[in-house]
């Protein structure tokens, strides 16, 4: 049954409202927990669900993911008929790139064509959450579904944010309406709407005939604003209520598709009980893993008294050296390295970021290599860091790759 699945992971999107974490990489690319990248978490499903033939289609500044892809995720074995591959647009079919999501797998016949599935699983490469997708095929197939769509609660007020969905008794979909501007809520609670997780299960032949249909209308070529829609009068389409894998007392499925939203998925994981498990050996979370030594603290004996490397509520990765420095509610990447007296509190430090003597930074995003000077303060002044930095809404500063530091 399974090997009769094929997984296309839709990670071209530029990523806009994140930027400048993708000023230079795909947002699937952007570290995130410290030593993973986004993409991770999808992939990890994949591969605790048995599922091993795997599409990555992709488009804007994909070097840093094909990349992580190519040394991270060499677990397949061809000669098994199991596979990662990396698809940019080929444009066999037409000379435009991927126009939208649906776009995306219109483009990509040729490699339905290839494979012979019976069933594709479409999934975005930018969420957050442990799923089994075995369930969702069981699910799908003992409802004889053309199409199955992944569905969780949200509080209203977020869901015009997502596809928002009604179902009947038996589960199937009447009616779909992506980023409805007056959510519809579910009937049991009104503070709360159905909403789409942006994941498809089709059956292959379905889903080749509804793309090649929108080829000919004037869309956006989008599975939640043009093909659901446009099924749910004439297919079998039926919506799967997500069960959780992370064995947690509240569901945990995060889009992080903006800066804020970003800080805040990052800050779940530094709580006392965290909300995203990472340490359930039972369902593992794989990445790449570069060859460095354990991380450290160092007490310093350079001032008077000295001075402890603290750290409190985080994740350290290794390679990281906290000398006679104090880090609470934040997240090091490799290869960190903060100096005396300086203070790290409720931030994300990327991949080689070098913090001087004397620093404080707070509620901060420093992506990687970014080297910040003796003394520098940042996160406490917004009206000047805005001078230098990106600023999100609420108030979440982000240095870009790299950036020389004033």
């Amino acid at each position: 049954m399974l090997n009769k699945v094929l997984v296309m992971i839709l990670a071209g999107g530029q990523g806009e409202r994140l930027y400048p974490l993708t000023k230079d990489r795909a947002k699937p690319a952007v570290p995130f927990g410290g030593i993973y990248r986004i993409i991770d978490f999808t992939l990890s499903n994949c591969i605790n669900s048995e599922l091993r033939k795997i599409c990555v289609l992709t488009q804007y500044k994909s070097y840093s993911l094909d990349r992580h892809l190519r040394i991270g995720w060499n677990i397949f074995n061809n000669e098994l008929d199991e596979f990662i591959e990396n698809i940019p647009p080929q444009k066999r079919i037409s000379d435009m790139w991927y126009q939208g999501t649906a776009d995306a797998v219109y483009q990509n016949i040729y490699v339905l064509e290839g494979e012979h599935p019976e069933k594709v699983l479409i999934l975005a490469g930018d969420h957050i959450y442990k799923m089994d997708y075995r369930e969702l095929i069981e699910f799908h197939e003992s409802n004889n579904a053309d199409l199955t769509v992944p569905c969780i609660e949200v509080p209203i007020k977020e869901a015009s944010r997502f596809g928002v969905m009604s179902i009947d008794n038996e589960q199937q979909i009447v009616e779909f309406n992506e980023k409805p501007a007056s959510p519809k809520p579910i009937q049991s609670n009104p503070e709360m709407a159905l909403v789409s997780m942006g994941i498809y299960l089709f059956n292959t032949q379905v889903l080749v005939k509804r793309v090649i249909e929108d080829t000919k209308r004037d869309t956006v070529h989008d599975f939640g604003k043009n093909i659901i829609p446009s099924m749910i009068n004439k297919d079998r389409v039926f919506a799967f209520i997500f069960r959780d894998k992370n064995n947690k007392a509240v569901k945990y499925w995060r889009d992080i598709g903006t800066i804020d939203a970003y800080w805040e998925t990052n800050m779940d994981l530094v709580q006392v009980d965290p909300i995203f498990n990472l340490y359930d050996n039972n369902w593992p979370i794989r990445t790449y893993h570069e060859q460095l030594s354990p991380a450290k603290t160092v007490f310093s004996e350079l001032f008077p008294g000295g001075r402890y490397g603290t750290v409190l509520d985080s994740l350290v990765s290794n390679g990281c050296i906290i000398s006679g420095a104090r880090v609470e509610r934040s997240i090091l990447s490799p290869n960190v390295r903060i100096d005396n007296y300086s203070e790290v509190f409720d931030s994300i430090l990327m991949a080689g970021v070098r913090i001087g003597k004397n620093v404080k930074i707070r509620k901060a995003i420093l992506d990687k290599s970014v080297i910040v000077p003796d003394g520098k303060h940042i996160g406490y002044n917004l009206e000047a860091d805005a001078k230098q930095f990106v600023i999100s809404e609420k108030g979440v500063v982000v240095a870009h790759k790299e950036m020389p530091l004033l």
